[in-house]
């Protein structure tokens, strides 16, 4: 079981930022989009702050445990997670193909600032990785959970297509044991998987909130912004 704490002011700013504006929305509007749609957004530092601590536990970690890629968010469309995250972040386009196969493209892995134009040389990276969630409190999950969070398209950051080289460096690890090599990424890589916590109420461990607490030291200007999951 893990244990879990919050830094007061923290819980109080984001309580702050989640509530307030939901509730005088839904007050003039009886209709108004749930609280867990609505996205919010908060700076580096209190967004970091916010997320809960906890000792990470790994017992019973499989990767089948997290079912991908699946049909995807259009399943008439043919083509799985993976591709249709392709198509969402293609900056050229491609062609698709029978099977949903992509030529033609271009696409940009800000991990190492690389620019790609073969689809087959790019992984989909899950921002935050299986093995990571699962430690984090996803083991407490049910398999359907598990699976949303594993094709995850409904925050764009939550999966982003780099190169098969930055992504297989990253492996499992999280920000204190790995980052971006890309010095301008680093910004936006801590903001990103801050936003993939908090959107999935994962904790952090000490050493990771350490570094991701330094990231935003240096990152004062950066907005984190995140859409609880359903």
């Amino acid at each position: 079981m893990m244990i879990m704490k919050w830094s007061a002011v923290a819980a109080a700013a984001l309580t702050m930022t989640l509530s307030l504006p939901v509730t005088a929305h839904a007050s003039a509007h009886p209709t108004a989009t749930p609280a867990a749609t609505v996205p919010q957004v908060l700076p580096i530092g209190v967004a970091v702050s916010a997320l809960p601590i906890a000792v990470e536990d790994r017992t019973g970690y499989q990767r089948t445990s997290f079912r991908h890629w699946t049909a995807g968010d259009i399943p008439a469309d043919g083509c799985n997670t993976r591709a249709e995250v392709l198509l969402a972040e293609a900056i050229v386009y491609p062609e698709i193909g029978p099977g949903c196969t992509l030529t033609g493209g271009v696409w940009w892995s800000y991990y190492d600032e690389r620019e790609v134009t073969l689809a087959g040389a790019l992984d989909i990276d899950h921002m935050v990785p299986l093995a990571e969630a699962w430690d984090s409190g996803a083991s407490a999950w049910t398999p359907a959970r598990r699976e949303a969070y594993a094709n995850d398209q409904g925050q764009p950051t939550s999966l982003v297509a780099v190169t098969a080289r930055s992504n297989r460096s990253k492996a499992d690890q999280d920000p204190a044991e790995w980052l971006p090599p890309a010095p301008d990424a680093l910004c936006r890589y801590g903001a990103e998987w801050t936003a993939t916590k908090l959107r999935w109420g994962l904790a952090v461990d000490e050493a990771e909130q350490d570094r991701l607490l330094d990231i935003a030291a240096g990152c004062g200007d950066t907005a984190v912004e995140f859409t609880p999951a359903p």
